[in-house]
């Protein structure tokens, strides 16, 4: 019985590792969202750094259009980090999911252990309770045994005891 129970528990947490396998692989992807985001800022921001260095002008002086890819390239870098506080916010938000999803198969998971141990306890109750029963009816059954071995052994003694009177009477 014991055995059984090691399985099923066994099979519960198998389950519940491929769910969370899943919920880990959508958290990777979204992880290395992030980082490919990240990556992409940095790069840009090397962009930035060279285009202020830029001097196209007459006398090696700033021109409007270097100003204007400067700014561009400033523009591209709030957008990516806008970009990168969304993507940053779904992988807080899957990290909340899988602490709930986490906590309510921990809940569950206690009460089914928490239902199996009140089953187990009962069953073996009952079954120390059945073993109780059947030594209580083996000691009555002893009982009657021998009250019918000393029936049978007084009957055969009187009968003997009888047919010796009527042996000795003639």
């Amino acid at each position: 019985m014991n055995y059984k129970v090691f399985l099923f528990f066994s099979i519960i947490l198998l389950s519940c590792q491929t769910l969370v396998a899943q919920d880990t692989l959508a958290y990777e992807i979204q992880r290395q969202r992030v980082n490919t985001l990240l990556d992409q800022r940095s790069a840009r921001f090397g962009q930035f750094n060279q285009s202020l260095e830029a001097r196209t002008g007459i006398f090696g002086l700033k021109t409007k259009k270097d100003m204007q890819a400067s700014i561009d390239i400033l523009k591209e870098i709030i957008a990516t980090d806008n970009n990168i506080f969304k993507e940053t916010k779904v992988l807080l938000e899957y990290k909340d999911m899988e602490k709930t999803f986490i906590s309510s198969e921990a809940k569950q998971s206690t009460k089914r252990i928490n239902g199996y141990i009140n089953t187990i306890s009962k069953l073996e109750k009952q079954r120390e309770d059945q073993l109780l029963k059947i030594q209580e009816l083996q000691q009555t059954s002893n009982r009657y045994l021998a009250v019918s071995l000393f029936s049978i052994l007084s009957v055969i003694v009187l009968s003997f005891i009888l047919i010796k009177a009527k042996n000795k009477k003639r």
